[in-house]
């Protein structure tokens, strides 16, 4: 495989995500276990910690969604005094997590971290060697 490894292209693209969304602190990719796979955080916070976080409420979001529609879990949005955190999956093994300031646009935020959890996906998906992101069971949501 030629260019960057499959892992700085993760981190690249959380980067990118950063430049193109205003307001947007911070971001990682967590597998389902809470294991970190890339970040791009301040400093003031602890990516293991945030990955951990992240896959409780994966879980438990998951859970609520299948419980009340019986359908599969895409993003949940927590509003707070200080940003949001919105998590949006990243196919079945891993979920996409981006920390925004007070009074950010999060329709802008969707329009943008959507179509990057589906290349992130697929990067995941060249790093475990599947040649799609179906073959590695990685399926993203369906933006909406």
């Amino acid at each position: 495989m030629s260019g960057p490894e499959p892992n700085t292209q993760v981190v690249m693209e959380l980067k990118a995500l950063r430049d193109r969304v205003p307001q947007l602190i911070g971001s990682l990719v967590a597998s389902t276990d809470g294991l970190l796979i890339a970040h791009d955080l301040p400093a003031h916070i602890e990516p293991a910690g945030m990955a951990a976080l992240t896959a409780a409420q994966l879980s438990l979001s998951h859970r609520l969604a299948t419980t009340a529609n019986g359908g599969g879990f895409h993003e949940v949005v927590v509003h707070g005094e200080g940003g949001d955190v919105v998590i949006y999956a990243v196919g079945w093994t891993a979920s996409l997590t981006v920390l925004t300031g007070p009074g950010a646009n999060v329709g802008r935020l969707h329009l943008e971290s959507r179509p990057a959890a589906r290349t992130i996906a697929e990067l995941l998906a060249a790093l475990t060697g599947a040649a799609d992101p179906a073959a590695a069971n990685l399926q993203t949501s369906n933006p909406k």
